[in-house]
């Protein structure tokens, strides 16, 4: 069972992810995190005694974890690669309509903002980049791809979600996705096949 120190730390990661999606990373003040979190002050240096770095690093760090969990489900649930990216795709859709397109990938929004000033942030976002490639990666060396094409595919498909994911919530409408999803499943279904594996 997690203490209250740990729940309060959830809690502002949580929040911190949340405004980072809404704001942007350099909208988004302290304070503003405390308040949206409900936690005590002085809670956020006792937790993140290096400060905002800190907390944008592990709101990353949650992000990442969060799709992440989303491809394994999609994976689990799916009976191809081509439909596990359908799945992560439709999912993440939803995440995207249901906020009113105020939510999209905090990743994407930090390393625009950040990349080119915090080392520490480009760091943590290309580490969470990582985390989604490797795992889709490995899904299309298990369809039958070798492993450096499966690499160079696995990292056009994620460029193209988050690509997609901007556009979406520009144009507030799912479109862009599900204009991705199909992009994807047919890349995906071509190159497979041509590899000889089960589609």
């Amino acid at each position: 069972m997690a203490s209250k120190g740990e729940l309060t730390r959830a809690r502002l990661t949580a929040s911190m992810l949340e405004l980072i999606q809404i704001n942007g990373y350099s909208g988004t003040g302290l304070n503003a995190v405390v308040e949206h979190a409900a936690a005590p002050k002085g809670s956020l240096y006792f937790h993140f005694p290096e400060g905002k770095e800190s907390l944008g690093e592990a709101a990353i760090d949650l992000a990442a974890a969060q799709f992440e969990a989303l491809i394994a489900d999609a994976v689990e649930s799916s009976e191809s690669v081509a439909a596990a990216a359908r799945a992560a795709i439709a999912a993440l859709a939803a995440v995207v309509r249901e906020s009113d397109y105020t939510l999209g990938c905090p990743v994407s929004v930090v390393t625009l903002e950040m990349g080119a000033e915090s080392e520490r942030l480009r760091g943590a976002c290309a580490s969470a980049f990582e985390r989604w490639i490797a795992p889709t990666s490995t899904l299309l060396e298990h369809g039958g791809l070798p492993r450096a094409e499966a690499r160079g595919l696995a990292t056009v498909i994620i460029s193209m979600i988050e690509g997609s994911v901007i556009v979406a919530r520009a144009t507030h409408s799912t479109q862009p996705l599900e204009a991705a999803a199909d992009a994807i499943a047919e890349l995906v279904d071509a190159r497979t096949a041509g590899a000889g594996a089960p589609r």
